[in-house]
């Protein structure tokens, strides 16, 4: 069986190159895309995609219906099918513009690559997501070590992530310049800082109480006053691999460089949750810990659109409908006081008429 067909490589390069230089994807976005189609391609023997016929979108879905992950080992998810067959569809749609495309491949045949209503409602429908809570990750602070410069990294990491909500890019790519603590605040200036869509902004230190502030404060001190680095070091420096006494590989220490991805910083939180006794909340998960947060210490509608902006997110309804989700414990002790507190403020009505009207506002998007 084929494993290549040159003529296939050549029409994507240039697919991923209109991706990247026109649609302004990034390369996460792109490599997503590569490997639905590669999936395709294999399903198809790598079958020239001249010949492509809309019998091959069909019997493609039905191979995914049987394919398992290979992870768990379980069906793939309706939400893994739909971006695939997503990815495809808008493939073939630009495929069919193209020189040497356009007499073989119909725009209509591209529709074929879709799932049915009720798939695309499975796949796109909102879940609760976990997220830990402040006693939760003051918890792990508590009981991480702090004695080698490793440790106290590991510890000023998880410490500021909890204070920002910074996402793990950013957070690996941060330098020491970046983190005012004058003002208490970090600049995610996209330029040098891996932020989503490449954004800047300035997140101020959320009020989440404990000792993650001091914590930073510390780590930040003992980086320049202690190991006499400088504004342009990275602040979370990655591992320095060594030979150890035994004469294996291990860490010696910390190297004068950035992590090249998220991958350690995953280990990180994954290794501190588990020393404390807690199940594992990925990176991301503290930006729904802090927007819970928000919800529940924020007075005026204003003073909530300012905490949205401070973790990124240029439209308020971005937090409140993808991050604030209230959890279903809190949602039943809701309901159930409803009927006990009759009575709002004046700022609890200021801030539901405007909910109201921003989801009037955008109920074109939903």
């Amino acid at each position: 069986m084929p494993k290549h067909n040159a003529a296939n490589t050549r029409i994507k390069r240039d697919y991923f190159d209109y991706l990247k230089e026109a649609m302004r994807r990034d390369e996460a976005s792109i490599d997503q895309v590569a490997k639905a189609i590669a999936r395709f391609e294999e399903a198809t023997a790598h079958r020239d995609f001249k010949k492509f016929h809309r019998e091959q979108a069909k019997a493609f879905k039905r191979r995914l219906d049987g394919e398992k992950n290979a992870r768990t080992g379980k069906p793939l998810s309706r939400a893994t099918v739909h971006s695939t067959l997503s990815a495809l569809r808008a493939f073939f749609i630009w495929l069919a513009s193209q020189p040497g495309y356009k007499s073989k491949i119909a725009y209509g045949d591209a529709d074929y690559f879709n799932l049915s209503e009720k798939d695309v409602r499975i796949a796109k429908a909102t879940r609760e997501r976990p997220a830990p809570s402040l006693e939760q990750v003051h918890h792990v602070l508590e009981a991480m070590p702090d004695g080698t410069d490793i440790e106290k990294r590991n510890r000023a990491l998880i410490a500021l992530a909890l204070l920002t909500g910074a996402r793990a890019d950013a957070l690996a790519s941060f330098k020491l310049k970046h983190i005012d603590l004058d003002q208490a605040c970090v600049h995610q200036d996209a330029r040098e800082v891996r932020t989503k869509g490449s954004k800047t902004f300035t997140t101020w230190f959320c009020p989440v109480g404990g000792d993650a502030l001091q914590i930073v404060t510390d780590w930040c001190e003992h980086l320049r006053k202690g190991l006499l680095w400088g504004d342009d070091d990275p602040l979370f420096p990655k591992t320095q691999i060594g030979l150890g006494e035994q004469g294996g590989f291990t860490a010696t220490g910390l190297a004068r460089e950035h992590w090249s991805g998220t991958g350690p910083i995953r280990a990180i939180y994954k290794d501190a949750f588990a020393a404390a006794g807690l199940p594992y909340f990925n990176p991301h998960c503290f930006r729904h810990t802090l927007a819970r947060l928000g919800e529940q210490i924020c007075p005026t509608i204003e003073a909530f659109k300012a905490w949205s902006q401070n973790i990124g997110h240029e439209k308020m309804l971005t937090t409140l409908t993808s991050y604030g989700t209230v959890p279903a414990a809190k949602q039943a002790e809701l309901i159930r006081g409803l009927g006990q507190n009759a009575e709002s403020s004046e700022d609890d009505e200021e801030l539901a008429a405007e909910i109201a009207r921003l989801m009037w506002k955008h109920r074109a998007n939903w």
